[in-house]
């Protein structure tokens, strides 16, 4: 192959404008499932209360006709228990002259870097909200921090031997890990069957990346029926995106930003997550030729009652 001699190319030619697209690809995740699946509260204080009760064990004592009551069944009172408030931040710092040029893909540095921020900040909430982390009171050198889900599943469980729960189901103390094994049917099975007889009723399963690979293989659930009409074909739910037992009915959902050895077997209506201060941008002071930004938010998990959840601990993660 060969041109004319003196043919002026491209590669010779001085100012050619530069292509670059204006649209800024990103594949950084950004869904976070625990936080869109629970609701959400505003509290007034860096440690807020809640009360759980439960009603008494049954009885099949019979009572005799015209019997006077003689003794009264026992008053049981209200449990008071809280979790403390956890503040998170992202800060940027951006040269005041990025705003008076010409970027591609973003009108203004400064907002696109906040936004970024933002997400950032909205998936950090959610792996503080999902860890195994006991709640810490913090003090004028140490920070506070709430309980995570895995300091506060303690009744409904599945665990490793030799790991244990925490000793009170109040958030105070963590869980200890054990020693890891594959994910199995007949564990959440065990966890659904004891959240069953505690009186919960669990409608997700949430589990990481590899784990959800694992229920997607549980025998049988190729065999599930879901939702299929009498007068249509039979609906085979293959992907394992939903799961039925025995007591109930569970939506499988991914979490990327949970602990993979933990799968949480959750009842949305008593979980919810408490902001003291919801996510914003604040200024701060400007000591030069740029701006400076803070996104911050300070916020807790509050389990209305952790006997409705339950959990599989101790998973291989891969």
């Amino acid at each position: 192959m060969a041109i004319v001699a003196n043919t002026f190319t491209s590669f010779d030619a001085k100012g050619i404008r530069e292509e670059l697209s204006n649209i800024i690809a990103s594949i950084s995740p950004e869904e976070v499932p625990f936080q869109s699946n629970v609701g959400s509260e505003n509290v007034s204080n860096t440690f807020f209360e809640w009360q759980t009760d439960s009603l008494a064990a049954t009885s099949t004592t019979a009572v005799i006709d015209g019997d006077d009551v003689a003794s009264f069944d026992s008053t049981s009172a209200t449990t008071r228990i809280g979790n403390y408030t956890h503040i998170r931040r992202r800060t940027l710092i951006v040269a005041d002259n990025l705003g008076s040029q010409d970027l591609a893909g973003r009108n203004d540095e400064l907002s696109y870097q906040l936004a970024k921020r933002g997400k950032e900040l909205r998936r950090d909430v959610e792996a503080v909200l999902t860890d195994n982390n006991a709640r810490v009171a913090g003090n004028s050198s140490t920070a506070r921090e709430t309980a995570g889900l895995g300091a506060w599943i303690a009744t409904n469980t599945n665990k490793a031997g030799d790991g244990t729960d925490p000793t009170a189901a109040d958030g105070s103390d963590a869980r200890n890990d054990g020693t890891q094994r594959d994910l199995t049917e007949a564990m959440v099975k065990d966890v659904m069957q004891q959240a069953f007889v505690s009186g919960g009723n669990p409608s997700i399963l949430m589990v990481g990346p590899h784990n959800k690979t694992v229920v997607s293989g549980f025998a049988g659930i190729a065999a599930q029926r879901y939702m299929a009409p009498s007068d249509s074909p039979t609906t085979i739910i293959g992907a394992a995106d939903v799961y039925m037992s025995d007591f109930g009915t569970l939506q499988v959902v991914p979490n990327r930003f949970q602990r993979e050895r933990d799968a949480f077997v959750l009842d949305p209506e008593y979980a919810s997550v408490c902001y003291l201060r919801p996510i914003q941008a604040v200024d701060l002071a400007k000591t030069g030729d740029a701006e400076k930004k803070m996104m911050i938010c300070e916020f807790g998990l509050k389990v209305s009652n952790e006997a409705a959840h339950g959990g599989v601990f101790d998973l291989n993660v891969s």
